[in-house]
């Protein structure tokens, strides 16, 4: 099991990634951010983007559908992907890996991959 920095890190070894967060869902507060894009703010990008969990989960709750859970979300950009995984393991549940991927360089599915494996290795 490995802690937050390790994920972060992990999570930058992604083909094609610019930014990473693991977010508080109740506050939208990044527990830790790791990133070299210059314009990319992951701080800012995070807590927007906790909006968009809150969202979702009412979106499937009001939907009534039993034993679904959403693995991730996915906003597609003309240059970027960003991937959101609300996390569901032990010490992870209220927190999302929010990670920013450079379209041109990045394997979508490898990167889902990718995340779910570091989510099961993660400890908060």
């Amino acid at each position: 099991m490995g802690g937050v920095e390790q994920a972060l890190k992990e999570a930058l070894t992604i083909d094609g990634a610019l930014g990473v967060a693991l977010v508080d869902l109740s506050s939208g507060m990044a527990l830790g951010t790791l990133g070299h894009a210059a314009d990319l703010d992951l701080t800012l990008a995070a807590a927007g983007s906790t909006d968009l969990v809150r969202a979702t989960r009412r979106a499937n709750e009001l939907q009534n559908r039993p034993g679904e859970a959403t693995e991730d979300i996915l906003t597609t950009l003309t240059h970027q992907y960003h991937l959101i995984r609300p996390l569901t393991g032990p010490g992870g549940e209220g927190l999302f890996l929010y990670l920013v991927l450079d379209r041109a360089r990045s394997n979508l599915a490898l990167a889902r991959h990718h995340v779910r494996r570091i989510e099961t290795g993660l400890a908060v």
